[in-house]
């Protein structure tokens, strides 16, 4: 049997066959780019009719990656999916909170989720600018209010939070605000689309196609 060899031919004919059964579009190159990655981490051309990405973000966010700003994730499982290459290359890191004992203390006295206190941490280091939210819905609704309150200033928010309980509601309150969001509307997400997004992203910032913001 033949079959193909090598992971970056694999990858290239994935793509080719993403763009082939997507058909014409009304997006940026940009935008395909993005929405492709996220179809090709999960099989799923549903991605392609949920997610949503406000006028500007994609600006911002290669701005913010070019800069050398820092990436947050909600789960490990988001952070271990970014790309290190292309870390290394804008000399960025990429870190998760949720594991750490002070927040696992602070969560348990509280009453409150893990993921909650693992954005409040996040906010202590004014290089976190682009947050990646896969999995909790509680870390978007945080993510929210401490850009109310002023303690963060987010260059985008990837909210592709899963799940049946809070995280409509919250993409959905994302899209009421003013910060940058890329999302997909409804349950569906996940820390790997989180991920996907990241790493569209990173691709854009690498390549020089999406103009920075002035």
């Amino acid at each position: 049997m033949t079959f193909l060899k090598s992971p970056s031919s694999i990858e290239q004919k994935s793509f080719e066959i993403i763009r082939k059964e997507l058909g014409q579009r009304s997006w940026t190159e940009a935008e395909t780019r993005i929405i492709t990655r996220m179809i090709h981490t999960t099989a799923d051309f549903t991605f392609a009719d949920i997610t949503e990405i406000s006028p500007g973000a994609i600006e911002a966010a290669v701005t913010a990656l070019r800069s050398g700003c820092h990436i947050v994730t909600d789960t490990n499982m988001a952070k271990a999916g970014v790309n290190r290459n292309m870390l290394e290359r804008f000399g960025i890191g990429v870190s998760c909170f949720i594991d750490l004992p002070e927040v696992e203390e602070t969560a348990r006295s509280l009453g409150i989720t893990r993921a909650m206190v693992a954005m409040r941490a996040a906010s202590d280091d004014p290089r976190n600018r682009i947050f990646a939210v896969g999995n909790a819905p509680t870390a978007l609704f945080e993510l929210i209010s401490l850009h109310e309150q002023q303690m963060i200033n987010p260059a985008v928010v990837i909210g592709v939070p899963v799940g049946f309980v809070g995280a409509t509601e919250a993409k959905e309150a994302l899209r009421h605000t003013s910060i940058p969001y890329i999302i997909t509307r409804g349950r569906k997400g996940g820390s790997n689309v989180a991920a996907a997004v990241v790493n569209a992203l990173l691709h854009l910032a690498s390549n020089g196609e999406v103009e920075p913001q002035v």
